[in-house]
């Protein structure tokens, strides 16, 4: 029986965190798993010390403005660590929090394994020394990560990408348009999907842009009859969501069942991240936005060092759907690219044809079990 103490901080790493502990309970029966997550990991097992809402932040600012809070968080959860003493301590992407746990936890003499590398590829490729310095094994999940730590030397399991399994594997995905729109009670009228993201300074940035789209885009008489579906994040609530709304009654949220709404919507606006790589894997045509606060966008811009940020067409090395990013995040900008994605059939195509592509390079089912077969038989061989 072995220790598995995990780590995950925000929405996509509840996610992949609960699938690996199926995996784990899957190939370990007997194991004990304590972690820091959400309602995901919660629904699996073992024991939730903290949910990772409490302390999700977006941009380096807002982690300037509150570093007592920060660090309090951190030496809260080093010292759970070590009170509990793991066998090992597997932390899930969240880099700004989880490399000072494996420099802690690793110093102290506990084995740590990194699951879906932090993005040194664009940026910080500094911390790829910490990786070596504090991280036993890194567990990577996509194919072009592969050359890139394998020049840096870095000690890496590849066995492909976990996303395919939730998606492929939900629920809402098997659930009929007449199903779907029951359980949500939602009118059977055509649908643009919007996905705002999961933390609050996301929300505050989107949802202004977003339902001015929506407004100009109702205007138009081919469109009038469009609903205009917020996908409110597993970590939030329609009420995140409602104060933007107002009395739009072509607007709705929502929550609980993002992958219903992409999957019947004739398009989608995605913040980038773990969303649109989802989008992609269930065939939704959709149009990359995000903007942040200007001094976070610039220092973003000055230490990224790749062409985009999308996972998707960071995975195909191209583009595949467009991104809008900050002073191109505009109503207008997104009212033009739904409309394209609409009324341009051959436009379209390609960008299904691209989707292929991306889901075909990440590999086959069962990547979760996988990494965590592969998990357990490091930790056997130690």
């Amino acid at each position: 029986m072995s220790k598995y103490y995990i780590i995950a901080g925000e929405a996509s790493g509840d996610l992949h965190g609960s699938n690996l502990m199926r995996g784990i309970y899957a190939e370990d029966p007997c194991a004990e798993i304590r972690f820091w997550g959400g309602g995901q990991m919660e629904s699996v097992g073992g024991t939730k010390v903290e949910d990772y809402r409490e302390g999700a932040v977006m941009g380096f600012t807002q982690v300037l403005l509150h570093p007592r809070k920060f660090s309090k968080r951190l030496s809260r959860c080093i010292s759970d660590v070590i009170s509990w003493s793991p066998d090992v301590v597997i932390l899930i992407d969240y880099p700004g929090f989880n490399f000072r746990v494996a420099e802690a936890v690793h110093k102290a003499g506990f084995k740590v394994f990194y699951y879906i590398a932090p993005k040194v590829w664009a940026s910080r490729e500094n911390r790829v020394r910490k990786l070596k310095a504090y991280v036993d094994k890194l567990f990577i999940v996509f194919p072009f990560e592969i050359p890139y730590f394998t020049r840096k030397g870095v000690d890496f399991v590849y066995k492909g990408n976990p996303l395919v399994d939730a998606v492929d594997g939900s629920e809402a995905l098997r659930q009929g348009r007449e199903a779907f729109l029951e359980s949500t009670g939602l009118p059977d009228r055509p649908m643009v999907a919007l996905l705002a993201g999961s933390r609050t300074g996301e929300i505050s940035s989107m949802m202004p842009v977003f339902m001015e789209f929506a407004d100009r885009m109702n205007a138009l008489k081919e469109y009038s009859d469009f609903l205009f579906v917020v996908a409110a994040a597993p970590a939030r609530t329609e009420e995140d969501y409602s104060g933007y709304i107002g009395g739009r009654d072509y607007v709705r949220v929502v929550s609980g069942n993002s992958y219903g709404v992409m999957r019947h919507s004739l398009a989608a606006v995605v913040n980038s991240g773990t969303a649109s790589l989802e989008c992609a894997l269930i065939g939704t045509p959709q149009v990359v936005a995000y903007r942040t606060a200007p001094v976070n966008y610039y220092i973003a811009r000055s230490i990224i060092k790749t062409r985009f940020i999308s996972l998707g067409n960071l995975i195909l090395d191209r583009t595949c759907f467009r991104e809008l990013l900050q002073d191109y995040f505009t109503p207008a900008n997104v009212l033009d690219e739904v409309r394209r994605l609409l009324e341009d059939e051959d436009y379209k195509e390609r960008m299904l044809a691209g989707y292929r592509e991306i889901r075909d390079s990440l590999g086959g089912a069962g990547a979760s079990a996988k990494v965590a077969r592969a998990m357990i038989e490091e930790l056997g061989n130690s």
